[in-house]
């Protein structure tokens, strides 16, 4: 028999966590082991407890989202940490990424989000909420890459340039029409990007698009 995810929630309001567990306790697969109100706290309780998948608020009193993910990861490397945010906190998002987060949620998603949140960190893979995904990608703008390109696997400018549109939501007809090049070669572009970055769609990919600081949000 499998066993419930386990699942701790991280916010300092009260409130936002009585509603998030409710929500979770609607799936007979979860199991809420951990609600606590500060960074603090969770840090402190972490090693006492068996836990899965983490929703931790970015911003808090004292020890904010970034360092309670920094310090969690160092004692549970095989934590899948789910940032909670709103719209605005979007200047957070870089340093959750490389303090290790492998989700984002908008505090205002509804249940499904929450639950794909959970099933996809779970299988390994990155999550953003659709709205938050939508809203992070219309906001970014290229950076030099700063790559090598006499590495093998290293993106060229043409394959960096198709990321940062991917990233922005566009199918790859969309991407072809503005860069007056052939959907055939969008597609080839695409797939080689795919097998370079070894991601699997597009919320990994502006996940890695973001941490190798190819574009900023």
């Amino acid at each position: 028999m499998t066993r419930n995810v386990r699942i701790a929630l991280v916010d300092d309001h009260t409130l936002f966590r009585t509603g998030l567990r409710g929500l979770l306790s609607q799936r007979d697969d979860f199991e809420v082991v951990a609600d606590v109100g500060s960074g603090e706290e969770f840090i402190e309780l972490l090693p006492t407890i068996d836990v899965d998948v983490v929703f931790m608020d970015i911003s808090m009193p004292g020890m904010d989202g970034a360092e309670a993910t920094r310090r969690a990861l160092q004692l549970r490397p095989e934590l899948r940490i789910v940032t909670l945010s709103m719209y605005g906190d979007d200047h957070y998002y870089t340093l959750m990424m490389e303090c290790g987060a492998s989700g984002f949620l908008l505090k205002d998603s509804d249940i499904d989000e929450v639950y794909a949140a959970v099933d996809t960190t779970m299988a390994g893979d990155s999550y953003f909420s659709s709205a938050l995904l939508g809203s992070l990608t219309r906001n970014m703008s290229r950076l030099s890459s700063g790559i090598e390109e006499e590495d093998d696997d290293a993106l060229s400018d043409r394959e960096i340039e198709i990321l940062v549109e991917v990233c922005r939501g566009l199918s790859n007809q969309e991407i072809a029409d503005k860069l007056f090049i052939s959907k055939r070669t969008v597609d080839k572009h695409r797939a080689n990007i795919l097998e370079k970055t070894g991601c699997k769609n597009t919320a990994n990919l502006v996940v890695y698009a973001i941490k190798n600081r190819l574009v900023e949000i």
